[in-house]
C-alpha cells in the first residue's frame, strides 16, 4: 500500500531544498556581501585538483564571459598540475596568473590554494570532496564541486553539514550534475512537474559502457601513490562506478519521482575486469530504488568491453512517458496513446558542462546568492552508495539504516608510506564483497 502523506510530504521537502530543480533560481536575487577577495571586478579562482575532470571544469569556467582569473592550482601529483597549467595557458594565457608560489602540490595543497580565491573549483577523486568542501565553506568561498560529493555515509553527513553552513553564509554551490543545467532536460522537467504524464509510476535509468582507463603499477610506487593513480578502482577514492559515473542517471530518477528512495536491493559482481588491475570495485550493479509511493525505478551500469552501450534514462506515468538522452539532447514525451508531446529540438542547446559554469559565474559576478545544490548533489551520491551497499551486501537496504552509517573508507593518515584501509595479497589482487557474506553497515 503506498504512503501517499509521507510521499507527499518528502516531494515538497524535495521541491523546497533543491535549487537545481528551478535550474538553481529558487534563491535568486539575494546580495552578497563582499564578493570578492582581491578589491577589484575579477573573480579569482582556485583549481583544486588537476586531472581530467579538473582540466575540463577549469576550462568551461574560463569559456564563460565572466571576469575570471585562474590564480592558483593544487594537486598531489606534480605532473597532473603541470600537464593542467600547459593547457590552461597555451588557450588561455591572458585568464591565467599562476606563478611558480600559486603551485600546490601534496595532501595539503587545498590549505594553501582556497585561501587565494573567490571561487573554488573541487574536482579532486571524489573521496576528498567532503575534506575540501568543509575547507572551502569555512574560508567563504564559493563553490564549484564535481560529482559525486562523497564516497561513504560518513562522507555524505560531512557534506550536508558544510552545504546548512553555506547556505547560512549565502555561498552559491553548483555540483556538476550538469543535466540540471541542461536545456533538454529542464524542458522536460519543466512539463513532467506540470503533470504532462501523470504521477511517476516507474523508470529505468542505465550507464552501460566499456569502462574507463587503467594506470599500471611501476616498480617504484609507494601502494598509496599507485592507488591515488588509479582511483577509479578504490572505494575510498572513487565509491564504485554505481556512484562516481551512475549517479547522473541516479539523479534524474530523483528529479522525477521529487524524492529520494526509501529502500534499495538489488545485485553486481566482478564478471569481466577481474584481474589486479581493477582493484576492489564491481564492474556490474543492477538495483531498484524503491520510493515512498510504492513506485520502483531499475538502475543499471556496467564496464563490459565487446557489450551493447547505453546512457539514458525512461520513466512511465500514469498519463503518458519520457525519455532522456543527454548525448544526444533529447527530451520526448508521449501520452498514454503513444502521441507526442513534446520533441527538444535537438540542436542549437549550449554545452551544459559550459552552462552551469556560465550561470554559476554570472551569480557570483552580480553579487548574488542563487545556488544550492550540495544537498542534491550529497542525497543523489547517498543513493548511489546505498545501491553499492546492497549490491555488495545482498540485502536490501534501507535509507533511513543506512544513512547512521559509521563506515568509514578514508585511510588512517594520508601521506605518501601509508596504507589504504584496502591492499592487495600476494599475487596483487585486491579483496572485494561477495553478496551474501559481506557486511556493509
Amino acid at each position: 500500500m503506498m504512503n501517499k502523506s509521507r510521499n507527499d510530504k518528502q516531494r515538497r521537502e524535495f521541491l523546497k531544498t533543491s535549487a537545481l530543480l528551478a535550474g538553481g533560481t529558487m534563491l535568486s536575487g539575494i546580495p552578497l556581501a563582499g564578493a570578492y577577495a582581491g578589491g577589484d571586478d575579477t573573480i579569482k579562482v582556485a583549481v583544486i585538483g588537476c586531472g581530467g575532470r579538473g582540466t575540463g571544469a577549469a576550462f568551461n569556467a574560463l569559456s564563460t564571459d565572466a571576469n575570471i582569473k585562474i590564480i592558483a592550482l593544487a594537486d598531489t601529483f606534480r605532473d597532473r598540475l603541470d600537464e593542467a597549467y600547459t593547457k590552461l595557458a597555451e588557450r588561455h594565457a591572458k585568464k591565467i596568473d599562476i606563478p611558480e608560489e600559486r603551485k600546490f602540490i601534496g595532501f595539503d595543497a587545498y590549505r594553501q590554494a582556497i585561501p587565494l580565491a573567490d571561487v573554488v573549483i573541487l574536482a579532486t577523486p571524489p573521496g576528498f570532496r567532503p575534506t575540501h568542501f568543509e575547507e572551502a565553506v569555512r574560508a567563504g568561498k564559493h563553490i564549484f564541486m564535481e560529482k559525486p560529493v562523497a564516497v561513504d555515509v560518513p562522507g555524505v553527513r560531512r557534506v550536508l553539514a558544510a552545504a546548512e553552513e553555506a547556505k547560512r553564509r549565502k555561498l552559491n554551490v553548483v555540483v556538476g550534475l550538469q543535466r540540471h543545467y541542461q536545456a533538454s532536460y529542464r524542458e522536460g522537467m519543466k512539463r513532467i512537474q506540470d503533470g504532462a504524464i501523470g504521477d511517476i509510476v516507474s523508470g529505468q535509468v542505465y550507464w552501460n559502457s566499456g569502462g574507463v582507463w587503467v594506470h599500471p603499477r611501476k616498480p617504484e610506487q609507494t601502494e598509496m601513490e599507485y592507488q591515488l593513480r588509479n582511483w577509479y578502482y578504490f572505494n575510498w577514492l572513487c565509491g564504485d562506478h554505481i556512484v562516481e559515473q551512475h549517479v547522473h542517471n541516479i539523479d534524474v530518477a530523483n528529479w522525477v519521482k521529487g524524492s529520494y528512495p526509501v529502500s534499495i536491493q538489488g545485485t553486481g559482481s566482478r564478471a569481466w575486469r577481474t584481474g589486479v588491475d581493477y582493484g576492489e570495485i564491481y564492474d556490474n550493479h543492477a538495483v531498484e530504488l524503491t520510493y515512498a509511493d510504492g513506485s520502483v525505478i531499475y538502475s543499471q551500469c556496467r564496464h563490459f568491453e565487446g557489450t551493447s552501450n547505453r546512457v539514458d534514462e525512461t520513466f512511465q506515468g500514469t498519463r503518458g512517458r519520457v525519455f532522456f538522452n543527454a548525448g544526444g539532447n533529447q527530451a520526448v514525451l508521449w501520452d498514454s496513446k503513444g502521441n507526442e508531446l513534446y520533441n527538444h529540438p535537438r540542436r542549437g542547446n549550449p554545452n551544459p558542462y559550459d552552462h552551469e559554469h556560465v550561470e554559476f559565474f554570472d551569480a557570483v559576478g552580480k553579487g548574488e546568492y542563487r545556488f544550492a545544490d550540495a544537498e542534491n548533489g550529497a542525497y543523489s551520491t547517498l543513493t548511489g552508495i546505498i545501491g553499492r551497499l546492497a549490491t555488495y551486501s545482498g540485502q536490501v537496504i534501507k535509507w533511513e539504516e543506512a544513512l547512521q552509517s559509521n563506515v568509514d573508507l578514508m585511510p588512517e593518515r594520508l601521506a605518501w608510506d601509508a596504507m589504504p584501509k584496502v591492499l592487495p595479497d600476494a599475487q596483487g589482487l585486491y579483496p572485494y564483497a561477495v553478496p551474501g557474506k559481506t557486511v556493509v553497515l
